[in-house]
């Protein structure tokens, strides 16, 4: 079990650190290497958003994250490109925008999103003197990383299976709605942990039989809506609850669920919505917004930086997990839930246990037997799933309807 460590995987090595401090201060310990041209001048670092940097959702945290490195280390300088995908800048390369920014002074380039993958490795070789990490990526895990790129994501599946066992816990018709956006590994991975902790609240704390919750996933096509390439979000979100669903889960980069469940309960409806990965984000619709996960990148951007900064960075696989302690330490837990203004007070005292247990390896949501879709198995009874198995996420789970595949 790897509840309460971090896995840092550098080629041929890997090095699990226990977080008996602050991850923080764990990751400042785990890497010294001798001081490279520009060590100890202040660090100017480039940030490329997949989306709008104000978007409510993932690329403003991203954004706000590398805000934090400025406040946080003195003399920081961000250099940010938002949009950076095919439909709103067509034409444009990562390498380009790199190159850019390297013209700027950046020795630190930060690419935030999955996609991004062919351009940063492009970019990366291009520009050997700079440090690169690409989030969410995996290229030094399966060793395809040149030496200048590392890994950086945080494991959100646990505020997933806490936002799965809020709308379990609230949900009056067992109808639960899951709004995804593409469709891949990271997607199903942090579906499915919805999944899991909806299945959990229903079946262990409720009492419910399994074939009572209907947990359905629909995808719309990108990280976020765009108009005439993807799925309209807003009406998927209201077919949901057109068809009986009263909790819609998004896995969206925006919040457009939540405002869909905020205005169906303006006219009356008994709804609700969990958005995704931007900690205000259920300011709003407040009586619709039973929580949200998030993402909190301030505190492990700032890790990298000052040790890009001072010539000490040696590019890994980092995937990092909540500090259970106080998920909602700014300054120390890259994963965070915050309960919203709609989930009742029972309800959210029994989520509290609920992360307690996950906290302290109590409750162990991947450990088998746990079969995919197709009834393949993906955790045999008597362990639990390794990082690895759960990082390589082909399915959705057994239990869950929808597609495991775009097409």
């Amino acid at each position: 079990m790897r509840r309460s460590r971090i896995l840092l995987s550098v080629p041929g090595v890997c090095l699990a650190l226990c977080l008996a401090v602050s991850f923080a201060a764990a990751a400042s310990a785990a890497f010294a290497a001798s001081a490279a041209p520009g060590a100890g001048s202040p660090l100017v670092f480039g940030l490329l958003l997949v989306g709008p940097y104000n978007d409510k959702g993932y690329s403003q945290a991203q954004y706000e994250g590398g805000r934090y490195v400025e406040e946080k280390l003195p003399g920081a300088r961000m250099i940010y490109l938002d949009q950076v995908n095919p439909t709103d800048r067509p034409g444009m390369t990562i390498p380009q925008a790199v190159d850019d920014m390297a013209a700027k002074g950046a020795r630190l380039v930060i690419a935030g999103s999955e996609d991004m993958r062919d351009g940063i490795l492009e970019a990366a070789a291009r520009h050997p003197e700079m440090t690169f990490i690409h989030v969410s990526g995996d290229d030094v895990l399966t060793g395809k990383a040149p030496k200048n790129l590392g890994n950086l994501f945080a494991k959100i599946e646990y505020g997933k299976m806490m936002a799965g066992f809020a709308a379990a816990m609230t949900t009056r018709t067992g109808k639960i709605g899951y709004l995804g956006p593409l469709v891949n590994d990271e997607t199903r991975r942090v579906a499915n942990a919805a999944y899991l902790g909806a299945r959990y609240a229903w079946e262990h704390v409720r009492g419910k039989k399994p074939g009572e919750l209907t947990f359905v996933v629909s995808w719309i096509g990108f990280w976020f809506n765009i108009p005439g390439v993807t799925a309209d979000p807003n009406q998927m979100a209201g077919a949901f609850f057109d068809q009986g669903f009263d909790v819609v889960i998004s896995g969206l980069d925006a919040p457009e669920a939540l405002i869909v469940a905020g205005s169906r309960r303006e006219a009356g409806a008994d709804v609700y919505a969990l958005p995704y990965v931007y900690k205000p984000a259920c300011e709003l619709a407040p009586t619709a917004c039973l929580g949200v996960p998030y993402f909190n990148w301030g505190p492990p951007f700032l890790i990298i930086a000052r040790q890009v900064a001072a010539g000490t960075y040696v590019p890994a696989f980092a995937w990092l997990p909540p500090d259970f302690a106080d998920m909602n330490d700014a300054d120390k837990s890259p994963v965070g839930f915050l309960p919203g203004p709609a989930l009742s007070a029972e309800n959210r005292k029994a989520l509290d246990v609920f992360s307690a247990a996950l906290g302290s390896g109590a409750v162990d949501m991947y450990a088998g037997p746990l079969d995919y879709q197709d009834g393949t198995v993906f955790v045999p009874a008597g362990r639990t799933a390794t990082d690895r198995e759960q990082w390589y996420c082909p399915q959705l789970l057994g239990g869950m309807q929808g597609k495991s595949a775009a097409k």
